[in-house]
């Protein structure tokens, strides 16, 4: 059994709310490069290029990639063989957010309740989601989640005999509708399977991996790439201002699902896709 402080938890937390808000992924970065060369519209071309300036004003300065600081998503993978001394981890997770919002200047955006809409004043409570995994380690991801993505987010209980051209339908029309409010160029996560509550866990989980990763299974791969195609087809373009590239990505991932039941989650992520970790 190994002994980790929720000290070090709250830190590493900290440290992850303002890195994720301030320095823009690699795999973004390069993605976005490489859209430039797909697009056709010249004003499309000229917002590229401004999100990438942006991305390197921020980094240089260590000022948020946007306003929108966002909703604090986490993720944990917790070692079946860690002890935490002191606060229970999610006390130490939620003194880590407040602290790195407040420390790095980030906008405050969560409110007590959804109805009454009092703000909490220090971002808190962040929405965690943990898994018991092998091992004596803590592996914490960070993924502030921008209100006006998420707002494009939608979830359909279809039938199974919707199959695999239902889910497409889906999704594409859920961004033809999103139109350019969740700033686009999107990255577009799918969940498939599970139960309702799972695909939204999952489509929310794929927006971590790397840009333009593909699905292990090729039945996926391949139907990724054709949402893609079909997506970058609908004329959106960056900042909805129309052009070729309104998504960088389309990410699905999986669960075994009830018999009568076909879950499937979209998850929209801006163009400003942030996300860190650390593992204690």
């Amino acid at each position: 059994m190994r002994n980790i402080s929720s000290e070090e938890i709250t830190s590493a937390v900290k440290k992850l709310c303002m890195d994720a808000n301030y320095f823009l992924g690699d795999d973004v970065i390069r993605s976005i490069k490489e859209s430039m060369g797909r697009e056709e519209s010249p004003l499309g071309k000229e917002i590229l290029n401004q999100i990438l300036e942006n991305a390197e004003i921020a980094k240089n300065d260590q000022m948020p990639l946007c306003q929108d600081t966002g909703l604090t998503a986490i993720f944990v993978e917790l070692g079946s063989e860690v002890h935490i001394e002191g606060l229970t981890l999610e006390s130490a997770i939620q003194e880590g957010i407040g602290q790195g919002y407040e420390e790095g200047y980030l906008r405050k955006s969560m409110v007590e309740d959804p109805l009454r809409r009092k703000n909490t004043g220090d971002n808190t409570p962040g929405v965690i989601s943990t898994r018991i995994v092998k091992g004596d380690k803590i592996k914490i991801t960070i993924l502030p989640k921008g209100g006006g993505s998420e707002n494009m987010s939608a979830i359909k209980m279809l039938k199974p005999s919707d199959g695999e051209d239902g889910v497409k339908d889906f999704v594409v029309e859920t961004v033809r509708k999103a139109g350019g409010n969740p700033c686009p160029p999107v990255i577009v996560g799918v969940g498939i399977g599970g139960s309702f509550d799972k695909s939204a866990y999952l489509a929310k989980k794929s927006l971590l991996r790397e840009v333009g990763s593909t699905h292990p299974d090729p039945f996926y791969a391949d139907m990724e790439k054709e949402l893609l195609e079909r997506i970058n087809n609908i004329g959106i373009g960056p900042q909805g201002l129309g052009g070729r590239i309104t998504a960088l990505a389309v990410h699905i991932e999986t669960h075994p699902c009830h018999i009568a039941s076909l879950p499937v989650a979209v998850n929209t992520q801006c163009h400003s896709a942030r996300h860190k970790e650390v593992i204690i």
